[in-house]
């Protein structure tokens, strides 16, 4: 089963015109589930919830602002989901699903990270809470407020004692940040929109990647808000191995070493040392594979053709 998912911090939804664009992005990405951050409502209403989502098989889950700040909102297609458990903290919100499709089973927390550090360090103990109680794969997404690098944020400067616990955050729960793609930023605001960061993202576990093994995320166009929606595509597990083959003649190549070497330093994953190993070697043979159809063509074909001529 494929899985499409969409987070995005939409800066209230108060606005029946602004929610008229949030429903025709979510719509026009035919997701199986969307996570709205900064909803900025005490109480979710069913009658807003319908006005975002698309269809009757629409179902949810809130945590509701505190005052006008905050507020998450979960949505799914019950015919893709199953919803089986909701744990609910200060700063995000988690649900536990079953596929419809294949019978899988996994977690969802969306966040919308707070900016104190002594706030932060709640958010850091709920996620290991969840981790504690679900050991299922677990995905999280939503507008972390934080940014784990200095290339990740407009004023490069030093890395923070945040974005150190950040990444020690993450390295510790084993979670994986897949690269980004369509942008490097997720937020830009200020004057003439000069400030930006990446503060919004997905983050995965191993087990998720395994069920979902050609995971991207992607930065779609911003209709609205200073936060762009993002979304996760997870690809359906292969059921039979892919045998790789490694040609001798591919060193023989103009350039092949530098390439290798690009490719290598490319591929960015966060996790534990051996899982980044891991990833990093799937994500080298994947561009391989891609480089290989490039530039030899499909060579067990070229082969075989090869030796009809000659015989």
């Amino acid at each position: 089963m494929n899985v499409r998912l969409l987070s995005w911090n939409v800066r209230g939804v108060n606005d029946r015109s602004k929610r008229k664009v949030i429903k025709s992005v979510i719509r026009s990405q035919k997701v199986d589930l969307f996570c709205i951050q900064e909803t900025k409502m005490q109480v979710m209403s069913e009658e807003v919830v319908r006005s975002l989502g698309p269809g009757r098989y629409l179902d949810w889950k809130a945590l509701n602002a505190m005052g006008t700040a905050g507020g998450v909102l979960i949505c799914w297609d019950k015919r893709s989901l199953e919803l089986l458990g909701v744990e609910e903290g200060q700063f995000s919100i988690s649900c536990r699903f079953r596929n419809v499709g294949d019978g899988v089973i996994w977690v969802f927390t969306g966040v919308y990270g707070p900016c104190s550090r002594k706030d932060r360090e709640c958010l850091w103990e709920e996620f290991g809470a969840i981790r504690g109680l679900w050991e299922d794969p677990w995905c999280l997404g939503g507008d972390f407020n934080s940014t784990l690098y200095q290339a990740e944020r407009s004023r490069n400067g030093r890395i923070t004692s945040a974005m150190r616990r950040f990444a020690q955050v993450i390295d510790e729960l084993g979670l994986i940040d897949i690269p980004l793609q369509g942008g490097s930023f997720t937020w830009s605001g200020g004057l003439n929109n000069q400030s930006w960061a990446r503060l919004d993202r997905f983050l995965v576990s191993p087990n998720w990647i395994d069920q979902y093994s050609r995971a991207t995320q992607r930065r779609l166009p911003r209709p609205i808000s200073d936060h762009f929606p993002i979304l996760l595509e997870g690809g359906g597990l292969r059921r039979g191995p892919y045998p790789f083959k490694f040609e001798n003649m591919w060193l023989k190549a103009e350039g092949f070493k530098e390439l290798i070497e690009g490719w290598w330093q490319g591929i960015v994953v966060r996790g534990r040392p051996s899982y980044r190993l891991a990833a990093k070697m799937r994500g080298l043979k994947h561009n391989l594979k891609i480089w290989n159809k490039e530039v030899f063509g499909r060579l067990e074909k070229n082969k075989a053709e090869a030796l009809q001529q000659v015989e």
